[in-house]
């Protein structure tokens, strides 16, 4: 009896750890795909940046990337996706452009979700953690 109860106990601390593991590595991924698609989206403003106004780009301004939806239509059709929600946190300037990324899970047990800002420029990018 004492065999099988040792048992349990065993198989019950083996589940919970696994279960941890996974909850850990969803965690880190979605930081990951936040940061992926953050970037992505900071080398389309790059791009909107470069491009002529005649050809519906900046002009070598990233003022039409505004805060509203039509503003970040510039940069993707999806804002929302499996791994967050993606905006302009503050409208372009002649100069930068500063983007957020929210992820779907909460890494750090904090109460919100990965959080990350990335301001772009015409040549870098740096992207600031928020939340993890």
């Amino acid at each position: 009896m004492f065999m099988l109860v040792l048992v349990l106990i065993l198989v019950g601390l083996a589940v919970v750890m696994a279960g941890r593991v996974f909850d850990e590595k969803a965690a880190e991924a979605n930081f990951d795909q936040v940061s992926s698609f953050l970037t992505e989206l900071g080398i389309r403003a790059q791009k909107y940046y470069r491009t002529p106004e005649w050809l519906d780009g900046g002009g070598h301004s990233f003022t039409g990337l505004t805060t509203t939806a039509e503003g970040m239509s510039l940069l993707t059709n999806i804002p929302v996706n499996d791994h967050g929600t993606f905006s302009i946190l503050v409208a372009g300037s002649a100069s930068q452009v500063i983007l957020q990324g929210i992820g779907t899970v909460d890494a750090d047990g904090d109460g919100s979700n990965c959080t990350m800002n990335l301001v772009v420029t015409k040549n870098d990018m740096v992207i600031t953690i928020i939340s993890r």
